[in-house]
């Protein structure tokens, strides 16, 4: 009996010490991190030009911005709340800069329009920099302006006119139910018909082509 018990309490640690080998010990888990929220219109695509990132340690995405608690997907969709569809980023600032996360930010909407994102309207799609302290928003509001001053190369003419971005303090993140997240992998015969059928690359490409493109 005695050797039985010994055979079992073996194996649960051998067999707990190679799990614990293979996820990784729950307490390592690097240096500090931080978060940045930004809205761009429909969240599922913000979130895929954001997900996946070297440094980008998750993704997920929900609804801030607004005055109503605990928002559901139904809700913010109608226009009841004064919330955005927002992607909320945690990050490794020693792999990747906030700034970085800025430029595939901007380069990834229309700055140029208030209330809307390409086939989406309404204030719940707007376009928006949820930034979480002075230095964040130091560098949005500088980023904005570099858009401002920026000139076409080869035609000498100023990129943007106007820019209708919003730079605003991080209010409280509701995560988005379930099904919303990662849906660009979950779904993704779905998404690609979505973002296809709403001109999103089509109209990218014509602001931000050489960017986008190289």
């Amino acid at each position: 009996m005695r050797k039985i018990m010994f055979i079992i309490v073996t194996l649960f640690f051998l067999t707990h010490s190679v799990y614990s080998s293979q996820m990784g010990d729950p307490e390592d888990k690097g240096g500090p991190t931080e978060q940045a929220v930004f809205a761009g219109g429909c969240f599922w695509c913000m979130e895929h030009a954001l997900d996946g990132l070297k440094g980008v340690l998750s993704t997920t995405v929900g609804y801030t911005g607004g005055h109503k608690k605990n928002p559901t997907y139904k809700s913010v969709s109608a226009g009841e709340t004064g919330h955005a569809e927002s992607v909320l980023v945690v990050y490794d600032p020693q792999k990747i800069s906030y700034e970085d996360l800025l430029k595939v930010f901007w380069h990834n909407i229309d700055p140029t329009v208030k209330d809307e994102q390409f086939c989406d309207h309404g204030n719940q799609y707007r376009s928006a920099i949820f930034y979480q302290n002075d230095a964040q928003k130091k560098s949005a509001e500088a980023f904005k302006q570099a858009l401002l001053n920026e000139r076409i190369p080869g035609l000498g003419v100023k990129r943007f006119k106007k820019i209708e971005t919003e730079i605003v303090p991080a209010s409280k993140f509701y995560e988005a139910e379930a099904y919303h997240q990662s849906y660009h992998k979950k779904n993704p015969v779905r998404y690609t018909f979505y973002r296809t059928a709403c001109g999103r690359d089509h109209r990218l490409d014509n602001i931000w082509k050489r960017e986008r493109n190289g």
